[in-house]
């Protein structure tokens, strides 16, 4: 099976939010920043084994700042750690104030997918090729990560 780099699964997808997004505090609800993380998490993971992926476990998901109604939200993902068959992606969020350009994070989240075979069997991955020490970094982390959820079984 072919190895792969970080940046060939890398995915960032943005969304202006709207009111229909928000409570009555006009923070955008959590659960739509949820949603839109497990998106771009899947979409990296099917990427990367060019199979359909599945969330099988969201590791963490830490939110740091409330997004705004008009707030241009950036969800980036690439993987951090590759299994044989599943794969852990990190998925960084961040709400840009579009008229003054003003960025900030406001989530983190690690979030585990499956590859599916066409029969939905889970089915072997590319292995992640490690270019730079800050990927070899979060690979360490994302095996100590998988180590903590496999003894939690």
């Amino acid at each position: 099976m072919e190895e792969k780099r970080v940046s060939e699964s890398e995915i960032a997808l943005s969304q202006l939010m709207q009111p229909e997004n928000a409570n009555n505090l006009g923070n955008i609800h959590g659960g739509v920043l949820m949603k839109l993380i497990d998106e771009a998490g899947a979409m990296c993971a099917t990427r990367h084994a060019r199979a359909p992926a599945v969330t099988v476990a969201v590791d963490s998901l830490t939110f740091l700042e409330p997004v705004h109604i008009g707030d241009l939200v950036t969800f980036s993902a690439r993987l951090t750690y590759v299994g044989h068959t599943s794969m852990e992606t990190e998925v960084i969020v961040q709400a840009e104030e579009i008229l003054t350009g003003r960025r900030r994070i406001t989530n983190r989240a690690y979030v585990v997918y499956v590859a599916l075979s066409g029969e939905g069997r889970p089915v072997a991955v590319p292995h992640l090729i490690l270019g730079t020490d800050e990927e070899r970094t979060r690979w360490e982390e994302g095996k100590r990560r998988q180590q903590a959820r496999l003894a939690n079984r």
